[in-house]
């Protein structure tokens, strides 16, 4: 059986406020492991200011919130035509990608991030136009990869990204039936 989501798990636009706090989470070494390396406060505020201006950028942040408490961050974007050798063979204009992660190390293999993952997707299929939601872990990511088959992603191989490659897994609305999940 899945697990439920908490009912105080909630998302709020990320913004320019947040930039110092996100750059303190991107520094963490369970995090940077995974994201750039320790990026420096100009480089969060150049890469992720955009993400705060909904009508600019196809690609939104968020700051994820259990209760009143920000536990991690989460950006969704349009698959096709993402840019910079992301994606080029995508032909669904209403496929969306995801990123994340929970700011936390004590809080991690716990079902949080499965929880975050599945709550944020359940909202973006409430768009009738949203096809599929994709995310792309590193195949050396075997936590994130649970996680996302716990939320109901199904593996679709491994594919070469400009970051190197990457273990496509996809959610569709017929693989987000909780009755497929993953309780590994």
């Amino acid at each position: 059986m899945s697990e439920k989501p908490p009912e105080s798990l909630s998302f709020r636009p990320l913004e320019m406020t947040d930039l110092p706090m996100l750059h303190e989470w991107l520094c963490r070494p369970h995090v940077s492991e995974w994201w750039q390396p320790s990026p420096t406060r100009a480089e969060v505020e150049e890469e992720f200011a955009p993400l705060t201006d909904a009508g600019r950028d196809t690609t939104h942040g968020y700051i994820a919130l259990l209760g009143a408490r920000p536990i991690g961050f989460i950006q969704c974007y349009v698959v096709m035509g993402s840019g910079d050798g992301w994606w080029e063979e995508e032909t669904d204009p209403c496929a969306r990608g995801i990123d994340q992660f929970l700011a936390n190390a004590e809080e991690l293999g716990a079902g949080l991030g499965s929880a975050m993952v599945r709550a944020f997707v359940d909202r973006l299929f409430l768009d009738p136009e949203v096809s599929k939601v994709q995310t792309d872990p590193s195949p050396d990511n075997g936590r994130a990869i649970r996680s996302y088959a716990k939320a109901g992603f199904v593996a679709h191989g491994e594919v070469m990204t400009p970051d190197g490659p990457a273990l496509l897994m996809l959610r569709t609305r017929s693989t987000g039936d909780p009755s497929t999940w993953s309780t590994q």
